[in-house]
């Protein structure tokens, strides 16, 4: 049994909205037992005044290190399990691409077969495409696109948590019914949908917005687009608030219009994630990273290499809200996308203690992942542990 003391702990209060408490000792094992002013912990970690949270939680992640959801390795979703809590990441949805059907088959049995890996958790996978638009592929391979057929993925339904689609190529709406019976989030994304074909997929329970203004229609005042659709209902948006997909000023717009809610940060990052400036690939593509942003070879923006701790940070910094409050944007709400509340996302007694120390420039001092420490600077930063 551990405990944490002295920190700034980032906690839900009655209405469960995250706020500060310096007052509290965080007594865990694999579960969070305790939040008292007391501990009889063997393991004592004393946080010296850091900010204590929930882990993040990246629902839309392609790679990192060097390693690919497409790669349907067990080594590289290995590679991304240990490398994403030193990012704050303690779960997460491997996001598969647009690639030939047997591909994406390959990845999801992977990511079936890998689910116990230490380090971040693997929460089940992000199904981005083939369903979607060739207008609005982006990065997606548009020769692999297909027709909405959710049968196609029938034996991997135990997996898929969100699958995006574009909603003007389907016939009818019968396949967002399908994913919701199957407790799998259709996502509209890489669509050219009109804002009146957006809004009758949300009404009809597609409420998620898969990285919101990239790859789709954007807001015009008289086509207001996939944009908004999204601001003008409730569903819960995807922002890569990196500074590079979507700009500081338009994050505060969003943050403005949608309710807190509303509002999930993700890094949709890949392979070059921490690699620096280097060639990499996506999806079978070359790509060229220069300065923290990653390019196509026709000069087109690829997928972001910015980590989690880094587009919460930015997204803090453009849209000045509090720290709790941007906290609960990687944590709290896709946990409750994910419907997966009662299990992780705050720190509340009963709850996996999966637990982050972070510094008010978002450096990760440690990261717990079911009460194991899977990242831990922290003892060469001073910080003390008694035992």
């Amino acid at each position: 049994m551990k405990a944490v003391k002295n920190g700034k702990f980032i906690l839900p209060n009655e209405r469960g909205n995250f706020f500060i408490s310096t007052e509290k000792i965080l007594t865990f094992g694999e579960k969070i037992i305790s939040l008292e002013n007391s501990t009889n912990a063997e393991e004592i970690i004393d946080a010296q005044g850091n900010f204590v949270s929930p882990g993040f939680i990246n629902i839309h992640i392609h790679g990192c290190a060097g390693a690919d959801t497409m790669d349907a390795t067990p080594a590289a979703l290995k590679t991304m399990c240990e490398f994403l809590p030193t990012a704050g990441v303690t779960s997460f949805l491997p996001t598969t691409m647009t690639m030939p059907l047997d591909d994406i088959k390959r990845a999801l049995k992977n990511i079936r077969d890998c689910k116990n890996f230490g380090g971040a958790k693997i929460l089940g996978a992000n199904v981005e495409g083939p369903f979607i638009s060739e207008k609005y592929h982006g990065a997606q391979d548009k020769k692999s696109i297909l027709c909405a057929d959710l049968k196609i993925f029938e034996e991997f339904f135990d997996v898929m948590k969100i699958i995006t689609f574009a909603p003007e190529e389907l016939d009818d709406f019968k396949f967002i019914d399908a994913c919701n019976e199957k407790n799998i989030v259709p996502a509209i994304g890489h669509s050219a949908a009109t804002y009146e074909i957006a809004t009758a997929a949300i009404e009809r329970g597609a409420n998620h917005i898969t990285h919101l203004f990239n790859a789709q229609t954007g807001l015009h005042h008289r086509k207001p687009g996939i944009v908004g659709a999204a601001f003008d209902s409730n569903a819960t948006v995807e922002l890569i608030s990196d500074n590079v997909h979507v700009a500081a000023a338009t994050q505060r717009i969003v943050q403005k219009i949608k309710p807190r809610s509303e509002i999930i940060l993700i890094t949709d990052s890949m392979r070059a994630c921490g690699l620096g400036d280097c060639e990499s690939e996506l999806g079978g593509q070359k790509v060229f990273v220069k300065d923290g942003v990653a390019r196509l070879a026709d000069g087109n923006i690829a997928a972001s290499v910015a980590p989690m701790n880094d587009v919460v940070k930015k997204f803090y910094h453009n849209t000045k809200i509090s720290i709790p409050e941007v906290v609960e944007l990687a944590t709290k709400n896709p946990a409750r996308r994910l419907k997966l509340y009662d299990k992780i996302g705050s720190l509340e007694v009963g709850k996996a203690a999966d637990i982050l120390i972070f510094d008010e420039d978002f450096n990760i001092k440690a990261a717990f992942v079911d009460g194991k420490n899977f990242f831990a600077p922290i003892k060469k930063s001073r910080l003390l542990i008694e035992t």
